[in-house]
């Protein structure tokens, strides 16, 4: 099979679909592999790398008009949805749900989009999203940290405290991968943490790992209100696979917290958990509303592309190797997690959760 690995073009996005020795995979098995030139610069990844493994190096016109499968780390933009042609596998972070838009022009195109965030495991795990979640949820607490401090509009609070100051007090909304790297990282540095879920076997493991150094609460309407009234920065990272976020934030709530407060919205990819979310970007992360300073970065793992990089070929090279030797069909057939991954499939919605999020 012909595998494209074009650059991404979204803003502040450095990562790349595969590093050289995930191309050398597949270039072993006797797969093309087209890679844009410097489509790894930004991660550190030279074209003589790629070119070392045995790819070609081409434009990005070339990527998309010859390859069968599409690598990519972030949903099509504009200039890359007018390339794509009827058939062509497309395998990235689509987050469809929060988008309706990208949605019908997938559709319109009659591409086959495989979201690696709905790529789902018999237990319920998200293999392909875990390391991504895992370095936002690191990511989520220094980037509260940011947010608190005066010159940024914070209300100037320390997250450790220090002798004979208390520390920040901290909520994090939802025990997943995200939830529990935050609440790891936040309970390193001395923060007192709460964490919400509506899972209690989620919230006796954080607790386990935790020693009893955080507070676990079951998410209810009651709760949320109570612990994010109280909170210097609130960290959100509720996810419902494939689907959009549940807006648990609304204005009236944001505007009682103390002027300066922090939100961290990692759940914006999915269109975001408060009423006042909306994405930004790595060069203007945050914006001030309802008195709480907003870090809303929808590409928050963009920011350590190598780290990032890495870790997205560690999981989704075996997933993409099925699909080229296999075709998309057969893999899918063969794979049942695989097949969860499937959202769009020339001209039809294939996952329940993108139709409903959009009334389709």
């Amino acid at each position: 099979m012909i595998v494209g690995i074009p650059k991404e073009i979204k803003e502040d996005e450095r990562r790349v679909a595969a590093t050289p020795w995930g191309v050398r995979t597949f270039t072993s098995r006797g797969h093309t592999v087209l890679v844009e030139r410097g489509a790894g610069a930004a991660t550190g990844l030279a074209d003589e790398e790629y070119k070392d493994a045995g790819a070609r190096l081409v434009t990005a016109e070339e990527v998309w008009a010859e390859a069968e499968l599409i690598l990519k780390v972030k949903e099509p933009l504009d200039k890359e949805i007018a390339l794509l042609r009827k058939g062509q596998v497309l395998f990235t972070y689509l987050h469809l749900a929060a988008s309706k838009e990208l949605t019908l022009r997938l559709l319109e195109k009659e591409i086959v989009g495989i979201g690696y965030e709905t790529v789902e495991l018999a237990d319920g795990t998200l293999p392909l999203l875990a390391p991504m979640s895992e370095v936002a949820g690191r990511l989520a607490v220094q980037a509260g940290a940011y947010c608190l401090e005066a010159v940024n509009g914070g209300k100037g609070v320390l997250l450790s405290g220090v002798s004979g100051v208390k520390p920040a007090n901290i909520v994090i909304l939802g025990a997943g991968t995200a939830g529990t790297n935050a609440c790891a990282k936040a309970c390193g540095i001395g923060a007192r943490v709460t964490i919400l879920d509506i899972d209690p076997r989620r919230l006796g493991y954080v607790s386990d790992i935790m020693q009893g150094h955080v507070t676990t609460l079951m998410s209810n309407e009651a709760n949320i209100r109570s612990e994010v009234l109280g909170a210097d920065l609130v960290i959100s990272t509720i996810l419902i696979p494939g689907a959009k976020t549940p807006r648990l934030l609304d204005r009236d709530l944001l505007s009682q917290m103390e002027p300066g407060s922090a939100l961290v919205d990692v759940s914006v990819d999915q269109g975001g958990t408060a009423e006042t979310s909306r994405p930004t970007t790595h060069h203007d992360p945050c914006y001030k509303e309802c008195g709480v300073v907003h870090y809303c970065v929808a590409n928050m793992p963009g920011v350590v592309p190598r780290t990032s990089t890495y870790a997205l070929t560690n999981v989704t090279l075996k997933y993409a190797l099925e699909l080229a030797d296999l075709g998309y069909k057969t893999a899918m057939e063969r794979n049942p997690a695989l097949a969860k991954g499937l959202n769009v499939e020339l001209g039809e919605i294939r996952n329940p959760a993108v139709a409903e999020a959009h009334g389709l």
